[in-house]
This record gives C-alpha cells, sequence and structure tokens, in this order.
C-alpha cells in the first residue's frame, strides 16, 4: 500500500506542476492588470489544439512545436487584449475585476463554441513513440513526458522570475504592480506594460496547453474547470507570488491524488473548493502571500 500511495503522489505532483504553470499565467495578468481575464483556461484549449494539430498534420514532435505555440498564442493575446481589454486600463480597480470578468465569461463561450464547431467535440490527445516511455525510482515509476513536463514548467517558472527581476522592462512590470499612476509618472508606459503582461500570461497558457495535451486528453469543454482549478492556485499561493502559486499548484495537485487515493476519485474535485474556502477564510493573502498592512 505504501509503494501505491507513493507511485499515486507522484502522478499528483506531476499534475500539479501543469496546475501552477496555468495558475502563474492567470496570476501575471491579475498581478499586473487586475483583469480577472476567466477565459484563460480557453487559451489554454487552444495551445492544445495547437500542439495536437501540428503533431497531426505536420509530425512535429509536440516538445519541438512548443516555440510555434506560444508565437500562436502570442498573437492571440494581442487581438484579444486590443479588442477587449486595452480600453479598461485607466478603470477603477473595481470595475476593471467586474468588466474584465464579465468579458472573460464572454470569451470563454464564443471560444469554447468555436472549438466545438471546428474541432467537434472528441477528446484528442498526443500520441508519441514515447508516450508509454518511464523509469524506475526505488519501485516508483516517472512516465517521462510527465516529467518532462515538470522540467518544461520549471524553467518556464525560472525565465519568468529573471525576467521580472533582472530585466528593465521586468522591473517596470513590477513597479506597475506597486502602483500605475506612479509608475507612468516616471515615464513607465502602462499600456504597454499591461499588453505584455498579457502576453506572458498567453504565452504561459500556450505552454500548459500543450504540456496537457501530451501527457492527458483535451476537448473543447475543458477550459472552464482549468480556470477554475488556476483560481483556486493562485488565491492558495498569495497575489503576486508566483513562485508561491506554482509551489499551492504542486500542492493542490498531490491533495487530490491522496484525496483520490483515500476516499475514492469522485471527491478529487472537491478537495480544491475546500482548500480555496479555508484559505479564504483563515489565510486571505494565500499561502506564501504577506498580509496587507
Amino acid at each position: 500500500m505504501g509503494e501505491a500511495f507513493v507511485q499515486n503522489l507522484v502522478f499528483g505532483i506531476l499534475l500539479g506542476a501543469l496546475y501552477g504553470l496555468a495558475a502563474v499565467g492567470i496570476a501575471m495578468v491579475f498581478g499586473v492588470t487586475k483583469f480577472l481575464n476567466v477565459a484563460h483556461g480557453e487559451l489554454l484549449m487552444l495551445g492544445g489544439y495547437a500542439c495536437y494539430w501540428l503533431f497531426t498534420l505536420y509530425g512535429l514532435d509536440p516538445f519541438l512545436s512548443l516555440p510555434i505555440v506560444v508565437l500562436f498564442l502570442l498573437v492571440i493575446g494581442v487581438v484579444l487584449y486590443q479588442l477587449f481589454f486595452v480600453r479598461m486600463v485607466k478603470l477603477p480597480t473595481e470595475e476593471k475585476i467586474k468588466n474584465t470578468m464579465l468579458v472573460g465569461f464572454g470569451l470563454s463561450l464564443i471560444l469554447q463554441n468555436v472549438a466545438l464547431l471546428l474541432w467537434s467535440a472528441d477528446d484528442r490527445g498526443i500520441t508519441t513513440s514515447y508516450s508509454a516511455a518511464s523509469f524506475t525510482i526505488l519501485g516508483i515509476r516517472f512516465p517521462v513526458v510527465r516529467v518532462a513536463g515538470l522540467v518544461i514548467s520549471l524553467v518556464c517558472l525560472f525565465a519568468l522570475h529573471q525576467f521580472l527581476r533582472k530585466t528593465y522592462t521586468g522591473k517596470a512590470i513590477r513597479a506597475t504592480v506597486e502602483d500605475w499612476e506612479a509608475a507612468s509618472l516616471v515615464g513607465i508606459d502602462v499600456k504597454q506594460v499591461y499588453l505584455l503582461s498579457f502576453w506572458l500570461g498567453a504565452a504561459l497558457a500556450g505552454v500548459a496547453g500543450a504540456l496537457v495535451s501530451v501527457s492527458y486528453s483535451i476537448d473543447p469543454s475543458m477550459g472552464m474547470g482549468w480556470t477554475l482549478k488556476s483560481l483556486i492556485v493562485m488565491v492558495l499561493g498569495g497575489l503576486g507570488n508566483f513562485i508561491g502559486t506554482f509551489i499551492a499548484g504542486i500542492l493542490l495537485g498531490a491533495t487530490e491524488s491522496t484525496t483520490a487515493f483515500f476516499i475514492g476519485g469522485n471527491y478529487r474535485q472537491v478537495v480544491g473548493l475546500v482548500l480555496f474556502l479555508l484559505i479564504m477564510v483563515f489565510r486571505p493573502q494565500g499561502l506564501f502571500g504577506k498580509k496587507e498592512k
């Protein structure tokens, strides 16, 4: 039983890395712009389909296709931002959250139905020559594809952290998070910062979607579920703490896996909502967030 539990826990951690990567994308957008884009899961879905069709039509390896998927999501991100979000940049925070959430719901329905029209409701997934490959350590099996997803997620997180800490643009983003009005007064182009943040969020969603298409299955209705997971993880980790958000994703995956092992898979989805409610009541700043003074 002990080995089965550890095996289940490993699978949960590997899935949690995808939760974390997806949540970092939505946290990036919300932390900088205060846009609550609840169509984030649909961007992830589009990334999954882009990876799937590149593999199906052109035989392009899913991991090699990641730059193309990111480029595709950057284009989608620019279009959505310029059409629907750019006019909300200078709204008060409360109105910004409310309006972008409503716009996001509309976009979610539109993108879901467009995907349904184009690709039907069938589940799709990518099967490569190495899809079933794995290696064993101390009797515990590690699927190569899912471990690669963990490694890529960590690389994306490290690159984002270095970008925000080491570059002038990253520092401009951090300054905008602190106070967008003060940032604009010292010459920072807030609209460009918001666009860049939306780009980064869309790109991370695309990478997460591509990794999901390799490890699991994709379908047009998957977006809302991933948006909900991302919001739960974002709250668990603490707003503005990207590393904490990623760790919270791993914790959620591990907790779901443990729950499924002991009391059955039917309850694994409930545990995330219970954690969300507990954190909101007892630690609203999140597990790794700082309490506001």
